[in-house]
């Protein structure tokens, strides 16, 4: 397994609306939880970082690797290294939080 420090950082900032009128409420512990079953996602190739987006000024996604931060083409040419296209890699990750918010709101009462 790689370094930690030397694997690549997604940050994704969620919109608590994804979550329905009072997904202001609950975000932050949606992003715990998502970002725990996220980790299966590419393991080998990157960390999650989820987190609540309040302010929508920052990007939905950020790339880092280390402490710097990486433009989305850099970000592509990293995943390259890996076999990995950037497009079908966030899809799969678009594809994962969609299925887990289904089952967030599934279990809400």
């Amino acid at each position: 397994m790689q370094d930690s420090t030397a694997m690549l950082l997604i940050q994704h900032r969620l919109e608590p609306g994804c979550l329905g009128p009072d997904g202001a409420s609950h975000v932050e512990a949606f992003c715990g939880l998502a970002q725990k079953a996220m980790q299966q996602l590419s393991p080998g190739i990157c960390r999650w970082q989820l987190e609540p987006r309040y302010d929508k000024r920052l990007a939905e996604m950020s790339y880092f690797l280390g402490a710097k931060q990486l433009t989305r083409e850099q970000a592509s040419k990293y995943l390259m290294l890996f076999g990995e296209d950037i497009e079908s890699f966030e899809e799969r990750f678009h594809n994962k939080l969609t299925q887990l918010i289904h089952q967030y709101l599934a279990r809400k009462p």
